[in-house]
């Protein structure tokens, strides 16, 4: 009975608090809110002065007693008061949208391989924040369950999800993780490899932002048939003074070798450890790639080649994670056994 009451009075919310985004899905409403994992600070107050999409824009422009903090790194939380602040802004986005009496229950993406204490964080965090109950979900199970692959059956599936600050690599089976691996390599480090690229072979300093749009523009992980270039505006670091160059396509595939490298390494290494039977499920199934980073061309070419397996890029990938939290929720007893257990887990009303 009052559960049922719980279920009608109140929303039902599925979180991918990542690194670079957070998105949130309402139940009955879809995904409703995608923004930068960003928080804009006031020091001298201690304030909270933009969040999201709005802190964005600051990035990069900011007088000196305000700072632009990303309370994620690498999908864990860093910074427990901004997250909970960060998360209290959404929540309260997402009950403008559908008003409701009681507080939320929420389900939230977190990496493969979290530790206790950092699960502890980010359900505090969630239930300081005005979460009713709280419940977590590794991320490329979220993933998986997103783009519709058969989790809970005997077939193995392979999940690479590449997000901002990690990717989880994933051999799912009967509804758990069988094999996985988290890797501190991800859309940041793609980022932070052509900042290094440009300073080390061209003495030209330019920002996150800059970086992300040659990746995204020009980047690719194997040559194409069609050539690329993009002027890149930065500073000198030998004369100080604004400079532009002109980028090509080659030049960022050289710096984002080593990266990619490392994850060809990762899914290597889970399939290396993985039974037998289900590496032959793997072989005819193959590989999912959800997250960000799954967009970058020529990715799943490379990948096929280094491993021999089929690769597929899933459908709107950068929503994976957060359509799985949904249908989570959507069918809670079916998927419940999907879900991380936290010791001591306590249901606020």
């Amino acid at each position: 009975m009052l559960k049922k009451l719980y279920s009608r009075f109140s929303n039902d919310i599925g979180i991918d608090l990542g690194t670079a985004n957070t998105l949130v899905y309402l139940r009955g409403s879809g995904t409703v809110i995608n923004e930068p994992s960003i928080v804009a600070l006031n020091q001298k107050t201690g304030q909270i002065v933009a969040v999201g999409r709005e802190a964005k824009k600051m990035w990069g422009k900011t007088p000196a007693h305000i700072s632009i903090v990303r309370p994620l790194i690498e999908g864990v939380v860093s910074d427990f008061e901004i997250t909970e602040e960060m998360l209290a802004y959404f929540i309260r986005k997402t009950e403008k949208i559908n008003k409701k009496f009681f507080r939320p229950r929420v389900v939230i993406g977190v990496p493969s391989g979290i530790t206790n204490v950092e699960m502890r964080a980010v359900y505090d965090a969630a239930i300081n924040a005005g979460a009713r109950e709280v419940f977590l979900v590794e991320e490329a199970m979220a993933a998986a369950i997103g783009v519709r692959l058969p989790v809970l059956s005997a077939t193995a599936s392979l999940v690479v999800d590449i997000g901002g600050g990690t990717t989880d690599i994933a051999l799912i089976a009967l509804g758990g993780i069988v094999r996985s691996l988290n890797l501190r390599v991800a859309g940041d480090h793609f980022n932070a490899r052509v900042i290094e690229y440009l300073r080390d072979e061209f003495k030209l300093l330019i920002g996150e932002q800059t970086a992300e749009q040659v990746k995204i523009t020009i980047g690719s992980a194997i040559e194409e048939d069609e050539y690329r270039e993009l002027e890149v505006r930065g500073r000198d670091l030998i004369s100080g003074l604004p400079r532009a160059l002109v980028v090509t396509d080659g030049d960022i595939r050289e710096a984002l070798e080593y990266p990619i490298s490392l994850l060809v390494s990762g899914i290597r290494e889970v399939l290396e450890t993985a039974p037998p039977e289900m590496v032959a499920d793997i072989l005819q199934s193959g590989i999912v790639l959800t997250g960000g980073g799954a967009l970058l061309r020529g990715l799943p070419e490379l990948l096929q080649q280094e491993l021999k397996l089929p690769v597929y890029i899933a459908e709107d990938p950068l929503s994976a994670v957060v359509r799985g939290t949904g249908i989570i929720l959507e069918d809670f007893e079916t998927y419940k056994s999907a879900l991380l257990s936290i010791e001591d887990h306590v249901t606020v009303s």
